[in-house]
Formats: structure tokens, C-alpha cells, sequence
């Protein structure tokens, strides 16, 4: 008998055949898919019968999307930098208030990322860099308790610097570097592998941060343990200066000669490469997290998607955070996505609406290395599986699913998830924390942060609160 058993409109299976269901359901049993198929074949047989079923004939029902790259202490940040490129946005506005964390708002900032991420349809995520002032424990014992699955990278570094201009790090964030790294040991032995939904990876800071030295021992033993590393890389025009003047290589060039890329490595951005860098990329299998909204607002360029695509490389989707997106919503991003393609290069077909779906799915759980647990709904999988309301106006009416879900859907269409074979959300309510108490604490940690940081909680507004 199964545990949950869902009858849906469209099913979108992302297996090999990329097969689209019409009338489809899904039968789950022990968090792993039993079987897949039409409604009317899975409903003769009672082996798939189940106390709980979700029937929900007008919806899109598909695999829990992956977002790759995730700020979970930038939640509280919205709207601190809005009109600023990288560097100035980092120095002036976003690093002293992260360097002014104290741990309970940390957790209070990551617990809101977490609820938009469920309420939006990812089920699984990789967390950029967590530092010691923010207390990682109590933010992974969260990410647990939550249901969701996560890769959560700790950061890394033994330098205070940014590309060329040196020492800008806040004080606050400053970590010596063998204790950054020795502490990414230490949460790897307590809770990497944890239910098959906790992961602990390596996440050095961006180059003018971390030596040489310490990224290849942080590439040599993450190949070691089996585990991933994730980190920023050709961001804006500046990190290509910095890799040129320091060491003549571009970007990628300086990645593959410190041991960063293969399939165990997710690089974000990568706004600024070369042909000749992307076929580099496609060589040694290493996966890039696309963020085009953030791309977009910070003025740090478009990043050359469809020629990765083209070449072979595993592209991810990932919102990036806060202050750069001003939301965690990947369906909203997966329309970005498809749209900054064609603008960029003048050609309507640059990318597909099939290829954004793979990006935030199939190619998201190769990125993070879960793909043989997640990704597609077909047996033998874990069952992380969200149902889409589409009885809406803006999909009606629904004779292309695919593409309304990238162009049309948002992330408030989701209406059920299931994480691991169990249900996280039920009608929109959030069913393993309490979402109600998580948008109180964020209203009232965010005007202490601010405060403390000496940072106006309005800083771009032009027209009078009174």
C-alpha cells in the first residue's frame, strides 16, 4: 500500500524521455516513487491505494526544483543595496550588515529563505557559505527539522580581499583560514550525509580572499571526502582582472590550475568566459549555477548560457539572494532565464523552454550530486514532487504545460510539496515549522540588525514614509 498516492492533470516526468503524462499520478512508498503512469491504469491497482491521496486534476505535478546557489543569512536583507554594482554593494552595504549578524538572527534569516524556497517549489538547495558568527549548527539542525534537502557550503578563506582591491572584507566576516577550514571538517563529520538530505561541501570565498595554497587543499580534500565545493567565479569584469594580473589566466583557467572544477564543483556566475573557458568547463564536467535576475540587477552582464548548453556543460539555476534578487522564487527565475538568452544574443530560439526546466531540476541534482536520489519523478527515485495549481487564468488555456511553467507560472501557483516521500506542504500551509512565528522574528531581527549595522532600513527609497 502506498504512503501517498497523487492523481494529477499533467504529470512532467523529466526521465530519459522526458515523457509529459496527461492524467498522470504517482504512487510513493518508503519516500521512494513506486510508479508512474496514466490515472486510470495506477488506480486498478490496489497496491498503489493509500490513505492519503492528493487529487488534483487541473495541475502540474513535477519534481521539486533545485536551486544551486542560495544566501540563507542574506533573507533579511532585501532591499538594503538596490542601485549598486558588486564591489560597492558587497563593501558598503551588504558585508556590514552580515558582518553585524548575531547568531539567533542568522537563524531567523534562514528560516524565511526556507519557508519562500518551499512555499516556491525547491526541494532541494545548495547554501553558498555559512561563517562562523552565524552559528551553522543551529541553521543545519534547522534545514532538518524543515524537511527540505541541502548542500550547505561553510565558507573558507585566508585573505580580506576582493579581486584587486585588498582588505575590503567587513571585520565582522574575517575568519583565519585554518579555522574556516578545520570548522567545514568539523560540521562534515557531525552532519554530512544526514538522512540523505544534508550535505556539508567546501565554500572558499572568491578569488583575492583565499590563497593558492588553501584552495588546493581545500580541492584535494574534497575529492577525499566525496564531497563538493561551490564558489563565486567571474562575477563582474573585475574578477577577470584579478586572475589575469596576479596569475595571466582568465577565470576558469585560474579554477582548473588551484583543482576547481570537475563533477564536484559548482561555479556561480561565470558571467565573463571565454569560448575557450566554456569548453574548459565541458572538458572537466564541472557544473555552473546560472542567476540571471541577479546578473541583471547588479549591471554585472549576461552570462553566456546558451553557448554552455551548446557545449555540454551541466547549467543549474539558482536565485542568489536577497539584496541581488529581492526574492528566492525560482519559477520567477526560470522566466528570467529564458528570456535574457534571447535579448542577449538576438536570437528568439537561443534557449528553450524545455532546457529551463532541465536546469532547475535534472541538471540542478547532477550539480549537487543527488541526481541518482532526485530529479525526475520515475521509480526508484526519492519522492520529492511538488503539484502546480493551474487552474488559473494565467495558465488557461493550458495546451503548451511546458512552456506556462516558464513563462507564465510563479511561485505562489505551488500548492503541495513532497519532500523525501513526506508531505511538507499541504494547501500552502508549511506543515513541519511554523511559518506565521518565522514572518514575525524576520520583521523585528531585520530592524535590529540594521540598527546595529548603523544602516537606514529604507536606504534607496526616494519618496517620504510618514
Amino acid at each position: 500500500m502506498a504512503d501517498i498516492y497523487v492523481r494529477g492533470g499533467y504529470v512532467l516526468t523529466m526521465d530519459r524521455d522526458r515523457r509529459v503524462i496527461r492524467d498522470g499520478a504517482i504512487a510513493i512508498e518508503d519516500g521512494v516513487i513506486k510508479a508512474v503512469g496514466k490515472r486510470e491504469e495506477l488506480d486498478k491497482d490496489y497496491r498503489y491505494h493509500s490513505d492519503i491521496v492528493i487529487d488534483e486534476p487541473h495541475s502540474l505535478i513535477m519534481p521539486g526544483l533545485v536551486n544551486t546557489h542560495v544566501h540563507l543569512a542574506q533573507g533579511l536583507l532585501r532591499a538594503c543595496a538596490d542601485y549598486l554594482p558588486l564591489i560597492p554593494w558587497l563593501k558598503d552595504r551588504v558585508w556590514p550588515l552580515q558582518g553585524n549578524y548575531e547568531p539567533e538572527e542568522a537563524l531567523v534569516s534562514a528560516q524565511l529563505v526556507v519557508t519562500e524556497m518551499i512555499k516556491s517549489g525547491v526541494t532541494s538547495f545548495l547554501e553558498t557559505g555559512l561563517v562562523g558568527r552565524y552559528g551553522p549548527d543551529q541553521i543545519i539542525e534547522f534545514l532538518h527539522k524543515s524537511g527540505i534537502r541541502a548542500a550547505v557550503a561553510r565558507h573558507v578563506m585566508d585573505m580580506t580581499g576582493y579581486a584587486l582591491e585588498e582588505n575590503i572584507l567587513h571585520e565582522g566576516l574575517v575568519e583565519l583560514g585554518d579555522k574556516s577550514y578545520k570548522d567545514t571538517l568539523r560540521l562534515y563529520d557531525k552532519y554530512h550525509g544526514w538522512d540523505n538530505r544534508i550535505w556539508i561541501w567546501f565554500g572558499p570565498r572568491t578569488p583575492g580572499a583565499v590563497s593558492v595554497e588553501l584552495y588546493r587543499k581545500m580541492s584535494m580534500k574534497a575529492k577525499e571526502l566525496k564531497t563538493g565545493i561551490t564558489m563565486h567565479l567571474a562575477e563582474v569584469k573585475a574578477d577577470v582582472e584579478y586572475t589575469m594580473t596576479k596569475f595571466s589566466k582568465k577565470p576558469v583557467e585560474f579554477a582548473h590550475w588551484v583543482g576547481l572544477t570537475g563533477p564536484n564543483v559548482v561555479l556561480v556566475h561565470v558571467v565573463w568566459a571565454t569560448d575557450e573557458e566554456i569548453k574548459l568547463l565541458a572538458e572537466t564536467k564541472t557544473s555552473v549555477s546560472h542567476n540571471p535576475c541577479c546578473n541583471m540587477k547588479l549591471a554585472s552582464g549576461a552570462a553566456k548560457i546558451s553557448e554552455m548548453l551548446r557545449a555540454g556543460v551541466n547549467v543549474a539555476l539558482g536565485t542568489d539572494g536577497g539584496p541581488s534578487n529581492n526574492d528566492y522564487d525560482l519559477l520567477r527565475e526560470m522566466k528570467h532565464a529564458a528570456l535574457l538568452q534571447p535579448l542577449r544574443t538576438l536570437d528568439a530560439a537561443a534557449i528553450r523552454a524545455e532546457q529551463v526546466v532541465e536546469m532547475a531540476t535534472v541538471n540542478g541534482a547532477k550539480a549537487l550530486m543527488i541526481d541518482h536520489l532526485v530529479g525526475s519523478i520515475e521509480p526508484g527515485k526519492r519522492g520529492d514532487i511538488i503539484v502546480i495549481d493551474t487552474w488559473k487564468p494565467h495558465w488557461r488555456p493550458l495546451n503548451n504545460p511546458v512552456s506556462h511553467l516558464v513563462y507564465a507560472a510563479m511561485g505562489s501557483d505551488v500548492k503541495h510539496s513532497i519532500i523525501d516521500g513526506k508531505l511538507i506542504m499541504y494547501n500552502r500551509k508549511i506543515l513541519t515549522f511554523n511559518e506565521e512565528e518565522v514572518l514575525e522574528k524576520a520583521d523585528k531581527a531585520a530592524w535590529n540588525l540594521y540598527q546595529r549595522a548603523g544602516i537606514c532600513t529604507q536606504p534607496d527609497l526616494k519618496w517620504p514614509i510618514k
